[in-house]
């Protein structure tokens, strides 16, 4: 009985790509921000959010480019503080390997199959993103684009 409901935890685990956290600190993407941000939020409560070393490199540099008022130094180094309090995927020569094959398996970039690899290694049932197909299944994950109407 203990297993199944270990199980069942683990499948919960939802990993979130980088670009969902950037519209979850990116005020100026208003709806997606509010989604975002109410995703990351939810993820925080249930303890059931994971993300990779690839993710938190990528977001610091999405943020530091792209957003419209870009986080000062300290403001990143304690975000990325914050996140290393959720699972982090580190990536490993082994786990590159590994998206090496999910890239040819899946005919996806090499980025999104580290991120595939990511939370299919952490035992994520759902990847949150808006990079891949949304209900796609790769593996043991589902992609969910929070930012369709019908995920909502």
């Amino acid at each position: 009985m203990k297993r199944h409901a270990a199980t069942a935890a683990v499948r919960n685990r939802c990993f979130v790509d980088t670009n969902v956290l950037v519209y979850a600190h990116d005020r100026s993407t208003a709806d997606k921000h509010r989604r975002a941000r109410a995703l990351v939020e939810e993820l925080w409560e249930s303890g059931m959010g994971v993300l990779s070393t690839q993710v938190l490199q990528e977001l610091c540099v999405s943020l530091q480019r792209k957003s419209a008022h870009p986080p000062t130094t300290p403001e990143l180094r304690s975000l990325i503080e914050d996140y290393s309090a959720w699972e982090v995927v580190t990536t490993s020569p082994a786990a590159i390997v590994q998206a090496l094959e999910i890239q040819e398996r899946y005919k996806t970039s090499f980025w999104d199959a580290l991120i595939l690899q990511a939370a299919e290694s952490a035992g994520a049932g759902t990847l949150y993103s808006e990079d891949l197909a949304h209900n796609q299944i790769y593996g043991s994950v589902r992609v969910v684009n929070p930012f369709q109407e019908e995920a909502l």
